[in-house]
């Protein structure tokens, strides 16, 4: 039996109300009639198609229920019923039923519920139910599984439109407060690892450069030897340390070795600039680096520190020596965990302590460093899991760079955190390479960007994907096209989601769907085409007006997107002139736009900063870029982007758009004018069209599969002479 806790009585009212839960049980339901004076002061509403789960139905047998079919039910004639069971002195309490649906959803109540609800015209009390687990392993959960479950009354909403949107703001934000105080998000990093390294043991790391296997038994013995070799290294008082290491063996122990060790680990951008490199090295102090010479060896431009300042992976492991590590293997495989925490002190950092740090791409500017604590950590993995369908021993590839926030945590933590399978490969641009692997070792997770996506689809086979249950793509838009002929050719769905380096990163994602059936019409979706798919639980969002902060805006109109959750970073090191203008009232203002529908599913508008004001009008870049991508001819073997649009001053109209277009060398005025039409064809103003076509050899992307928008800027304002 779950514990059942419950919070917000001061949110009782006295008059009676019509209080909206999320989702019910018996308990639930037992609780909230107690807290309301018992069965004789409330009344019960059920949707006849939508039926309670046999539980629910026995507990309401005696109770005074309101049975109603949403589809066919007069509105008013409903909403006067309700009145005069309120005259009568009754409470409502409405009762969700079970839809069908996808694990780890906020709500079972649907869409067309949201709405009808809202055309009742009653200011209800929203009420959430989370049911959690003290478990790693979906904490989050929908089901019998739950250990707690918390009933959390909210504030009375007051009378108006957009009830549904604001019952689901009400129960996102409950949500997240809700998820912060799961104690689990207070454990150590260091602590989980070990605990999840011994418990899957044999699991294995199967490095795809050379086929190697190593499974994570002796994985986290080679990383307690080393983690004793850099503290010995740093001494006590230095708590982070550089690391250039692409994805493999040498990447993933470096950055267990520290977590071990209760050094910070820098995951550093190898492909940046010296300038970048530099920015990143001054910002967060660090003194020495981990890398391997041949690593090295293959970067011969980059700016490397020189002497002392590089600990060589491979060189350090060879001094400990191999008698040496193989004690630390037994040591990792038998001893007890208290031995290991007094030998290590896993517990020394936790929570809100500063775990790792990564820095922003720098695609617009200076690279920005984000602190990814404990918490965040912890939260994001078992947010996504709590969503995510996979079983131990399922294999990830892990190709995305480890100083990508998508890289470190869910490629490199979460696979030891859970008993996940993990094939390494240095590069996620050898398309051949990484569909030979998928196919030889059986992936279940593929994650990727749509750019390094469709270079994988034009090398792939029909059953390259047949394995994979989820091919995930992020960081740009995917476009409709590429959806159709990954499925065309593969019979493969692939899936976008939206993350963020400061929330540590994914905050949706659309994964598995649910259907309406003959027996069960309602349903709450687990994909939508076009969105980037439903809220991880435990992340709350709001919106504001684009250009004013202090307008906050339904959530089904677009604006400006807010975060608040346990994932959430606190703010840019050493940036307090940034982050005063970021955060409000522990909200994190994204600089991207958005909206969501009343299922929880967000849709992007893009950066706000990939907006041009022409004459007055805000353009959004994206939407224009897609529509010209989709129009315009491409080589048979053309993989990646072939436009970009950059805005640029125009005296005029203020700004005006230019077109990067790799696909475009001669007779640019006739291609000007076939795409201005083709453009007008699809319902897009005139306004938006491009003012001219800038030739380039591709259009510049960042390691991470982003387009790189300070490149594209450079290449544009280089082009036609501007400063």
């Amino acid at each position: 039996m779950a514990g059942v806790y419950f919070n917000g009585k001061e949110n009782l009212t006295s008059a009676p109300s019509l209080y909206l839960p999320n989702r019910v049980n018996a308990a639930v339901l037992r609780e909230l009639e107690r807290a309301l004076d018992g069965a004789d002061s409330v009344a019960y509403m059920v949707e006849e198609v939508l039926a309670p789960e046999p539980e629910v139905a026995r507990f309401l047998k005696r109770r005074k229920v309101l049975s109603f079919n949403f589809r066919k039910a007069n509105v008013k004639l409903l909403r006067e019923q309700l009145l005069n069971l309120m005259q009568e002195g009754r409470d409502i309490i409405f009762v969700p039923g079970k839809p069908n649906s996808t694990m780890g959803c906020i709500s079972d109540v649907p869409m067309p519920f949201m709405m009808q609800l809202a055309a009742l015209h009653l200011a209800p009390v929203p009420v959430f139910v989370g049911m959690y687990r003290e478990n790693l392993w979906r904490t989050f959960c929908t089901d019998k599984t739950a250990e707690d479950i918390v009933i959390s009354v909210l504030p009375k909403l007051s009378p108006g439109p957009l009830t549904g949107e604001r019952v689901l703001e009400a129960w996102l934000e409950a949500s997240a407060e809700e998820f912060t105080r799961r104690p689990i998000l207070q454990t150590s990093i260091a602590r989980l690892l070990v605990e999840g390294l011994r418990k899957n043991a044999k699991t294995e790391l199967i490095d795809g450069m050379d086929g190697s296997r190593l499974p994570f038994y002796k994985m986290l013995g080679v990383a307690m030897a080393l983690a004793k070799e850099l503290r010995k290294i740093l001494g006590e008082n230095e708590r982070r340390v550089g690391i250039l290491l692409p994805p493999g063996k040498g990447g993933v122990i470096a950055n267990y070795a520290c977590i071990l060790a209760g050094i910070v680990p820098v995951n550093i951008n190898y492909t940046s600039s010296e300038p970048a490199f530099r920015s990143i090295v001054r910002q967060s102090g660090i003194t020495r680096f981990i890398s391997a010479r041949t690593f090295m060896s293959k970067l011969p431009q980059f700016p490397w520190p020189k002497g002392e300042a590089i600990i060589h992976l491979d060189k350090t492991l060879k001094g400990i020596g191999m008698a040496k590590i193989a004690g630390w293997v037994a040591f990792a495989r038998m001893a007890p965990m208290p031995l290991i925490n007094a030998r290590f002190k896993l517990d020394t950092y936790s929570g809100d302590d500063e775990a790792a740090l990564l820095f922003t791409s720098g695609s617009s500017g200076e690279p920005k460093g984000v602190a990814l604590t404990h918490r965040m950590i912890i939260a994001n993995t078992t947010q996504l899991l709590s969503k995510v369908y996979l079983e131990p021993g399922n294999k990830f590839l892990c190709s995305l760079p480890i100083f990508h926030s998508f890289g470190l945590t869910i490629s490199t933590m979460l696979p030891a955190l859970y008993g996940f399978g993990m094939v390494t490969y240095p590069s996620p641009l050898e398309a051949k390479k990484l569909n030979e692997l998928i196919e030889e070792h059986k992936i279940s997770l593929v994650v990727s960007t749509p750019t390094f996506a469709r270079s994988m689809l034009r090398r792939a086979g029909a059953d390259t994907y047949k394995t994979v249950k989820y091919f995930v793509v992020g960081a740009e838009k995917l476009q409709k096209a590429v959806a159709d002929e990954f499925m065309q050719k593969c019979g493969l769905t692939v899936l976008e989601g939206y993350g963020l380096t400061e929330t540590a990163p994914v905050c949706s994602v659309n994964l598995d769907d649910a259907c309406s059936t003959d027996e069960q019409p309602y349903f709450v979706p687990g994909r939508r085409f076009g969105s980037v798919g439903p809220l991880l639980p435990g992340l709350a969002v709001r919106l504001t007006d684009p250009d004013n902060d202090d307008v906050r805006l339904p959530l089904n109109e677009q604006g400006m997107i807010w975060f608040k959750g346990p994932n959430v970073f606190k703010g840019y090191i050493g940036r307090e002139d940034l982050n005063a203008g970021i955060f409000r009232d522990g909200w994190f203002k994204t600089g991207d736009l958005g909206k969501v529908d009343l299922n929880g599913f967000l849709t992007l508008g893009g950066r706000r900063s990939r907006f041009s004001k022409v004459a007055g009008e805000m353009v959004p870049h994206e939407v224009v870029e897609d529509a010209i991508e989709a129009y315009v001819e491409k080589p048979a073997d053309f993989s990646g982007r072939a436009v970009a649009v950059v805005g640029v001053p125009d005296a005029q109209k203020g700004e005006a758009l230019v077109l990067l277009s790799c696909v475009h060398t001669a007779h640019l005025p006739q291609a000007l004018d076939a795409i201005r039409t083709h453009m007008v064809e699809q319902g897009l103003p005139r306004l938006w069209c491009p003012r001219e076509i800038i030739p380039v050899e591709s259009i510049p992307v960042l390691p991470t599969g982003k387009m790189d928008l300070r490149g594209c800027q450079i290449l544009a304002n280089e082009a036609l002479g501007l400063q």
